[in-house]
């Protein structure tokens, strides 16, 4: 019986998880679509003055800006990073502590982000950003829906592993060795 509950439990996360990337999938699309529509060759709309615009950036590279031109071998790094965490998830995403919750939220954010931010890369050639944060002068990278759920599921994973030192690890050698 308990074979079959742990059949059943694995199923329903799968299913869970799925759901969850597919929804955020489909937020991050239209929400680059809405931007791509209503922002693009125009100025910045004002959310929050001195704080927060919407705007059109075609980001041809990685965070920040990073490796500009370099969409290929940042979709492949993309799809390699969303196989493996896919094979490793069992070890990556392993949490049995207080802070298990937090794990398995990050799982589907993960998943989402990378599989957003990909989507755009092969199908646009660029990934849309359109959050645009500032104080006066400075400008924090323009993000979209993709990175902050990337972000946020790095963070959740960095303060689960701080707090609860076993998240995601598995020692190879026996105890006292």
């Amino acid at each position: 019986m308990s074979e079959r509950n742990g059949a059943r439990r694995k199923v329903k996360r799968f299913l869970t998880v799925f759901v969850v990337v597919a929804n955020l999938v489909l937020v991050d699309a239209v929400v680059k679509e809405l931007a791509a529509g209503y922002l693009k060759d125009r100025a910045a709309i004002s959310v929050i003055p001195g704080f927060f615009n919407l705007a059109y950036v075609e980001n041809r590279g990685c965070a920040w800006g990073m490796f500009q031109g370099h969409v290929w071998p940042l979709a492949v790094f993309g799809l390699v990073a969303l196989g493996l965490l896919i094979w490793k998830r069992d070890k990556v995403f392993k949490s049995s502590g207080k802070l298990a919750w937090m794990v398995r939220t990050a799982e589907p954010l993960l998943y989402a982000g990378i599989i957003g931010n990909l989507i755009d890369r092969l199908w646009r050639g660029y990934v849309i950003d359109l959050f645009d944060f500032y104080l006066g002068r400075s400008h924090f990278p323009c993000f979209n829906v993709a990175d902050s759920a990337i972000t946020i599921a790095a963070i959740m994973m960095i303060v689960a592993s701080m707090l609860e030192p076993r998240v995601g690890f598995e020692p190879t050698c026996p105890e006292g060795s």
